[in-house]
């Protein structure tokens, strides 16, 4: 379907064109329809289908519809320019990009956006939410601190979107979700938007939304059909170096590789580095300016590898990118979709490479249940290995009770156990110093 086809007012219209549109994508065809209805509205699509222009252009149309009746006030009066749609987003980068695109659809409107998370400059923030805007986009903990200084009020909103619902729910913002929501003070409509559908988001849609109409692009939690997926059975201790060979003998010169952790993500940037391999790294640890940094050397070709953690995995929109790479397969197996979701966006092809040793095999039996697919496990000639003599699966000693505990947890309780041991080794040193000074006191009596 043609975009002049959906009836977008002049404005939008003008800008989508000038954003390079043609056609509306399948669910921006079905979604813009019902939301325009005034119907709550949850929906699932592939990541890199369009789910933004879905929910933004339907949004934009009503704040044109509202602002109809306020053209004889002055709208630069922070009185007049009241926030009536917010959108709701799990990371940084999730913000911004939405944000961004808020912003070139509504480029010919007198529509003003803003956007808030954490990391930026609370004071400058304040400054631009108390000018008055006409939508926000925020993530949960940093609305929720402007709520408290009274920066912002959601008391107009009319129009309340979530954005990846389901990370939202995984990174504990229910809380969060459920405080801003008291804080609306009349009737509003929801529009749901994720890339899976977790039992997790049945139940916020059912505490949340009224009588909503379910959209479904494609079968739940799948994948994209133009992303073509590989698995390396490899060696654990190998893996960096088979990482680099295939970076190097396939000369791949854009990669984003989704590391474990924080530690691990930046011990692998340094040995692809010394590996003559650029590499660039993004995650929590990172400012909001380094984080950026990387992010347009990684666009502009830069650096050839941007490591990062799951911070990176909703969000990042990089035109083009062919490859991603799992150098360790997520905990959830719902964000190994989202993670190679980076790749194959718009209509083009990528390639989602996972590097599985036997200690992630639990994690790949959950990615193969969720997405209903089996992968082929390649072994490379010359990384042929015994997995009876892995060292990671042979000593790995860990309860049942810590397989179901992710990496930070394992990591949290490995630590802890380690300061137990030593604070009980120097228990008996102090207890017999004690013990001394005793005697040597009865003996003086």
């Amino acid at each position: 379907m043609s975009v002049d086809a959906i009836g977008l007012p002049a404005e939008l219209l003008q800008a989508v064109k000038a954003c390079g549109y043609k056609n509306l994508t399948p669910i921006q065809q079905k979604s813009i329809p019902e939301i325009r209805k005034g119907r709550d509205v949850i929906a699932s699509a592939q990541t890199g289908t369009g789910k933004t222009a879905a929910f933004s252009l339907p949004l934009l149309e009503l704040l044109l519809t509202l602002n109809k009746g306020q053209h004889n006030q002055s709208v630069n009066q922070p009185s007049n320019r009241k926030l009536k749609a917010l959108v709701l987003t799990p990371t940084r980068e999730l913000a911004r990009q939405v944000f961004d695109n808020i912003v070139s659809y509504g480029q010919f409107c007198d529509i003003k956006s803003a956007v808030v998370y954490g990391g930026g400059a609370m004071p400058s923030q304040a400054k631009t939410l108390q000018a008055g805007v006409d939508v926000l986009v925020a993530t949960p903990g940093r609305l929720l601190e402007h709520l408290a200084l009274n920066n912002v009020s959601l008391a107009q909103v009319k129009y309340l979107v979530l954005d990846e619902a389901d990370r939202m729910l995984d990174m504990g913002f229910m809380t969060d979700i459920e405080k801003i929501l008291l804080s609306i003070k009349h009737k509003y409509q929801t529009v749901l938007f994720s890339a899976t559908f977790s039992e997790k988001v049945k139940i916020l849609a059912k505490q949340f939304l009224t009588s909503p109409k379910t959209i479904e692009i494609s079968k739940q939690n799948s994948t994209s059909g133009k992303v073509k997926q590989q698995v390396y059975w490899v060696s654990e201790p190998r893996k960096r170096e088979l990482l680099s060979e295939l970076i190097g003998v396939n000369n791949w010169q854009q990669v984003l590789v989704f590391a474990g952790t924080k530690e691990s993500a930046n011990i692998l940037a340094k040995e692809l580095k010394l590996d003559g391999i650029k590499a660039a790294l993004c995650h929590g640890d990172k400012s909001q300016g380094a984080r950026n940094k990387a992010l347009t050397d990684f666009s502009e070709g830069k650096v050839r590898v941007l490591v990062a953690t799951d911070v990176a995995a909703r969000g990042l929109d990089i035109k083009g990118l062919p490859y991603v790479v799992n150098f360790h397969l997520p905990f959830l197996a719902e964000d190994y979709i989202h993670r190679i979701g980076r790749t194959g966006r718009a209509g083009k092809n990528g390639t989602a490479i996972s590097l599985v040793s036997p200690k992630d095999a639990k994690f790949l039996d959950n990615i193969e249940a969720l997405i209903e697919r089996k992968f082929e496990r390649i072994v490379l000639a010359g990384y042929e290995f015994d997995a009876q003599q892995e060292p990671l699966a042979k000593n790995n000693t860990l309860s049942d009770k810590d397989e179901n505990k992710n990496r930070y947890q394992r990591t949290l309780a490995k630590n802890q156990l380690l300061a137990k041991k030593a604070a009980s080794s120097e228990m008996p040193k102090k207890v017999k110093v004690k013990s001394k000074i005793k005697v040597k006191k009865k003996r003086k009596k």
